[in-house]
């Protein structure tokens, strides 16, 4: 099935850029593994090179930068490793401060740049459960 009409509702929220990255990747992956499961982690793990969740949407990273976001993303599937949820871990405290600010995090002046991390990842994974629901 085609990427356009698999596209998860967070890139439905995303720019055309987000949503034609995991859409290409998607296709592709489907041609090389078949639909299913695997062909939607390909697409993400494309899309978390170049883009990060901010909320409930995707977003460039900062700068522009390109690269894993995580050490999920940066190592074959068969090694596993922790995911980041689409925060983009190698980003620069003051953005995760930016970031989480835009979200509305609370107590984001006193917090480290681990704690940045979590907190950004839980305010996403609200914002996107919120806009599910609507």
């Amino acid at each position: 099935m085609p990427g356009r009409q698999e596209l998860p509702s967070t890139l439905e929220r995303s720019s055309e850029d987000a949503q034609h990255t995991w859409i290409k990747a998607h296709d592709s992956a489907v041609e090389q593994y078949g639909e299913g499961e695997r062909a939607h982690r390909v697409a993400y793990g494309a899309l978390k090179h170049t883009h990060e969740k901010v909320g409930d949407h995707w977003e460039r990273k900062e700068g522009g930068r390109r690269g894993p976001s995580d050490p999920r993303s940066a190592r074959p599937r068969e090694q596993g490793g922790r995911s980041g949820e689409g925060v983009d871990e190698r980003a620069s405290k003051q953005h995760l401060y930016d970031v989480a600010r835009r979200l509305g995090v609370e107590g984001r002046s006193r917090m480290s740049k681990a704690e940045l991390l979590d907190a950004v990842r839980k305010a996403n994974r609200s914002r996107t459960r919120a806009s599910r629901s609507q």
